[in-house]
């Protein structure tokens, strides 16, 4: 009991995360606010914020830990595809794979590749 304790509050930004992505994505089409000339760029940026941090959500949860980077890609790439799935049955909206494997996929990298690059003081994760 006390493990799963230990475990719940690592939970917390990538249960966070996850909601904000479901509240965003259940939003109908018709609901959605339209940016101009900037509406294209705008969506598919907040999927690039969105999943990055979601999957650096997840490797908080993994603890950071050497080659824990793919775990978290893959977790972060699997709520991309249920959450597209989802969008499907949202009226006014519509499932993209492009969004899950461009977008989605560029906002989990470049966020995973990060502690590479700034390692700060978790030396497990230097190369």
């Amino acid at each position: 009991m006390q493990n799963v304790l230990s475990i719940l509050p690592r939970w917390i930004p990538a249960l966070f995360m996850m909601l904000v992505i479901f509240v965003f994505s259940s939003q109908p089409g018709r609901e959605l606010p339209y940016f101009l000339d900037w509406d294209y760029v705008v969506k598919k940026t907040s999927h690039v914020i969105g999943y990055a941090l979601l999957a650096l959500s997840y490797l908080h949860l993994l603890r950071y830990k050497k080659n824990s980077h793919w775990l978290a890609w893959s977790m972060a790439l699997a709520y991309a595809a249920s959450d597209e799935f989802h969008q499907s049955f949202v009226p006014g909206r519509h499932a993209a794979l492009v969004d899950v494997l461009v977008f989605d996929n560029i906002g989990a990298v470049i966020a995973l590749l990060l502690p590479f690059k700034y390692p700060g003081k978790n030396e497990t994760y230097k190369a």
